[in-house]
């Protein structure tokens, strides 16, 4: 049975063909992505490997979780199911998402009443 693992702590440098070098050696790999931001390109600093069988998942994660990859400690563990929520505890005043819970500040650069920021007469 197929299993897949989640990557993470990446450096920004490791490639696709670096993973595929180390799980490699654990057995055969049935996927392997790294995921990118949208417009950068640039690494989010983790990614995922499906091993061919659960044994094999098993040995990847005992093997490189906690191991060093281009200067990084990885962190290797069973995937999730998408939708699944994480334990992981989210900051304060923070949503899932990045955006802050905090409404916008009135003035441009709040600066304050009556002190600056327009023109005097």
């Amino acid at each position: 049975m197929v299993k897949k693992l989640y990557i993470g702590n990446l450096a920004e440098d490791v490639t696709e063909d670096d993973l595929r070098a180390n799980f490699g050696e654990i057995g055969e790999i049935v996927s392997l992505v790294i995921i990118r931001d949208k417009i950068t390109g640039m690494s989010r600093g983790f990614g995922f490997v499906e091993m061919s069988t659960e044994q094999q998942a098993e040995e990847a994660v005992q093997k490189f979780n906690g191991g060093e990859l281009l200067g990084r400690t990885i962190r290797v563990n069973e995937a999730k199911p998408k939708g699944e929520q994480d334990d992981r505890p989210r900051s304060p005043g923070r949503r899932p998402g990045g955006f802050s819970s905090q409404q916008p500040r009135s003035g441009f650069g709040n600066r304050g009443s009556g002190s600056g920021g327009g023109r005097r007469s």
